[in-house]
């Protein structure tokens, strides 16, 4: 059988005949996405208040359904850029989009429902989180494309990804601040980290339809790279903690959590698709252990 992420004996089978392939094109059947779109946008909440309310509560679950809405937009957009080189990867040739199962047109029509659903979501919070969430649509239109022209498009989803950090913070406090930045950042080398990881699955392929990747860039020092990156997001992550509101119960639960990761990170075969595929996914425990320390 050809290596592929997408499973078919899922909760998505019981949906009428029709809605399958939108779902599967939105990657409902693997919550590790929107997970990871998620993640900063709750810290960013955490970190930027002084206490949790209900008001804490109620971002969080408006976060929740934005990043299912958005990160579903984000994989149409990935998939008409990528048609044509979708089929040409193992992983991904059976993708709706890819292999025929919805059209261009009706992709597009489902793009622009998608996006003003997430519309309506992002037009629950202040001025300055709306103006950082128009800020993040040229990234997100553009993304696809960067793996055409550069070996780095894993620091350009870090860009794109990692907007729900400032835009969660500002959604608390109504303003911008030199500490939401660094959180970006930290989310920033993260993502790179973890989406090198995921590009391990596709390397074979990618060289040979002409996909770039740090994956491909790295080569043999991929878990080193990896390694670092962590590293260098931990440090920030640390920095910013220690400027905020955080108990040392909670601080300690945050070096537990990078702990794992390195633990995770260790066992990690590059060569191994599976292995690739795992090690990607352990990264949303991470972010939950870390989720728990700032709550603590």
């Amino acid at each position: 059988m050809a290596f592929t992420d997408i499973r078919k004996k899922t909760w998505i089978e019981c949906l009428p005949q029709a809605m399958r392939p939108y779902a599967y094109a939105m990657r409902l059947d693997r919550p590790i996405g929107w997970w990871l779109l998620l993640l900063p946008s709750w810290w960013g909440i955490l970190m930027a208040s002084p206490e949790i309310t209900g008001q804490t509560a109620f971002l969080m679950g408006l976060f929740w359904v934005g990043a299912i809405l958005m990160r579903g937009a984000g994989c149409m957009v990935n998939d008409l850029w990528d048609r044509d080189l979708d089929r040409k990867v193992e992983r991904t040739a059976s993708r709706p989009i890819a292999s025929g199962q919805i059209s261009v047109e009706d992709a597009s029509i489902f793009l622009v429902i998608l996006s003003l659903c997430g519309l309506a979501n992002l037009f629950c919070l202040p001025l300055p989180a709306i103006l950082l969430g128009f800020l993040s649509v040229p990234l997100i239109i553009l993304y696809p494309l960067m793996k055409r022209y550069t070996w780095w498009p894993q620091a350009f989803l870090g860009l794109t990804f990692n907007f729900g950090a400032l835009i969660g913070w500002s959604a608390v406090t109504g303003d911008y601040s030199l500490l939401s930045v660094g959180l970006y950042l930290a989310c920033f080398f993260w993502t790179i980290g973890y989406d090198t990881v995921y590009a391990h699955q596709d390397k074979d392929d990618d060289l040979k339809v002409g996909i770039k990747s740090t994956a491909l860039l790295f080569g043999d020092k991929s878990r080193a790279c990896v390694y670092g990156f962590y590293i260098v997001a931990m440090l920030l992550f640390i920095g910013i903690a220690i400027n905020s509101p955080l108990s040392w119960s909670g601080f300690i639960m945050l070096l537990l959590s990078f702990a794992y990761g390195g633990y995770r990170l260790a066992e990690w075969n590059p060569d191994d698709q599976e292995s690739s595929l795992r090690m990607f996914r352990d990264n949303r425990d991470i972010g939950l252990l870390i989720t728990i320390g700032l709550v603590i």
